[in-house]
């Protein structure tokens, strides 16, 4: 927005959220140097976001996701439930699946992760206040991807061996297939972190210590079956 269009409008009232203090005070300093902007509140984590909102009923809130006490999925929710009034934006590291659509489920209008610049700030902004989605290209294609992908193969069975959740054991399938934790990612469209979590998880339940004993487990609970000669 230029100083033009932002003639005789008031400024949009920003509350911004995120548990990281020095992150949280650079968004606010950069927040202060954009037009059209004006930052009334900070929160350090979702439960004090939307306690903010309560008390100050600001026009958006820019909030991160992964935060102690309240996440910012569940604060989005609350606060798209209790002060509809309100519009949020995600604001945050990630762009993973895991990442996206919950948040976009609970509510959020705009999504953006944290390289964006001053401008696509103040353009995601203003078009979640003119009822549009503010979302960055990055997003856009990911979603596009998602809605043109082919429909994923049927997920393994409800009952996998030692308690394995359906993407934990989807997870191990890969494993077995040879697939690294980037391409598993890849393939899942989710983090490498999030994969790692996943074979924590499933090599703590079947008692696994490596890779290998991994295949061998899939191979052993018939959940892979061996190439036809």
């Amino acid at each position: 927005m230029t100083e033009t269009e932002g003639v005789g409008r008031k400024p949009a009232r920003v509350v911004v959220a995120d548990d990281q203090t020095v992150v949280r005070e650079g968004i606010v300093m950069l927040l202060g140097l954009l037009p059209g902007i004006e930052v009334v509140g900070a929160a350090g984590d979702g439960a004090e976001a939307v306690a903010l909102v309560a008390e100050l009923a600001p026009d958006v809130v820019l909030m991160d996701l992964r935060m102690p006490r309240c996440d910012g999925v569940e604060a989005t929710r609350r606060i798209r439930a209790e002060h509809p009034g309100t519009q949020v934006v995600v604001l945050t590291t990630y762009a993973d699946d895991e990442s996206l659509f919950p948040a976009l489920r609970a509510g959020a209008r705009g999504y953006l992760t944290k390289d964006a610049g001053g401008d696509e700030i103040v353009r995601a902004v203003e078009s979640v206040l003119s009822g549009d989605a503010g979302l960055s290209p990055s997003v856009q294609r990911r979603l596009l991807e998602r809605l043109s992908a082919p429909e994923r193969e049927p997920a393994p069975p409800a009952e996998a061996p030692d308690g394995l959740t359906t993407r934990e054991t989807e997870v191990l399938l890969l494993i077995a297939e040879g697939l690294s934790n980037h391409e598993i990612a890849r393939k899942l469209h989710v983090s490498t972190a999030t994969v790692k979590t996943h074979i924590n998880n499933l090599f703590a339940k079947a008692g696994l210590k490596d890779r290998a004993q991994a295949v061998r487990y899939a191979y052993g609970k018939g959940l892979v079956r061996p190439p036809a000669d």
